[in-house]
């Protein structure tokens, strides 16, 4: 299927002349204000061979802003990762230096987790 094609959602079929079908929400999630954001920054080994990761969990917004922390969390920590689906990992324990990060650029971030 087409990405510029819209889906009706939940109907098949309506015998109303005058049913208008609701059409998936296609737009871009809307990206709260920092101080708004309640993010939790904690450590996470699972399923990564023993590797640990930095995990950014929480942050409500469009893949572009997410993807615009994401890249100046990992210059700040000088190592690599990914996002995506709200979530930011980071090669690496960086929780200390990450959280501080963020609460002087104004997040509500805390730690999560033991340790």
């Amino acid at each position: 299927m087409s990405k510029n094609k819209k889906v009706p959602v939940g109907v098949v079929f309506s015998t109303n002349p005058d049913f208008d079908f609701a059409f998936e929400n296609d737009g871009e999630v809307t990206t709260l204000e920092p101080n708004k954001q309640n993010l939790k920054v904690q450590l996470d080994k699972k399923a990564r061979a023993g590797k640990q990761v930095t995990l950014i969990a929480g942050f409500v917004g469009s893949n572009d802003d997410l993807e615009i922390l994401s890249k100046k969390l990992k210059n700040l920590c000088g190592c690599g990762g990914s996002a995506k689906n709200g979530e930011i990992l980071i090669q690496g324990d960086f929780r200390d230096k990450i959280l501080t990060f963020l609460t002087t650029a104004g997040y509500k971030a805390k730690k999560v987790g033991g340790n």
